[in-house]
């Protein structure tokens, strides 16, 4: 199956994109792309642990079963002040 993969801020940056589209096995969930991702992107290998994450713009919990034709956002931290 096929999702959409989102890149915001300090992601898009380690990513190198906005966006992306990501092949993944019937029944993967959330945890499993934010696994994938980490042991690709040197920057998201550094967080303890998931990030938030949004599917189809609702935040969801990390066993979340992705479908087909998803949209995938995980939402780096942000500073403000």
């Amino acid at each position: 199956m096929r999702v959409r993969l989102l890149h915001f801020a300090s992601f898009r940056d380690a990513a190198g994109r906005e966006e992306e589209l990501r092949e993944l096995p019937e029944g993967g969930r959330v945890e499993e792309l934010w696994a994938t991702l980490a042991r690709e992107i040197p920057l998201f290998a550094r967080y303890p642990s998931m990030p938030p994450v949004a599917v189809n713009r609702e935040y969801v919990p990390a066993g979340t079963v992705l479908r087909e034709g998803d949209e995938v956002a995980f939402l780096p931290p942000v500073a403000g002040g």
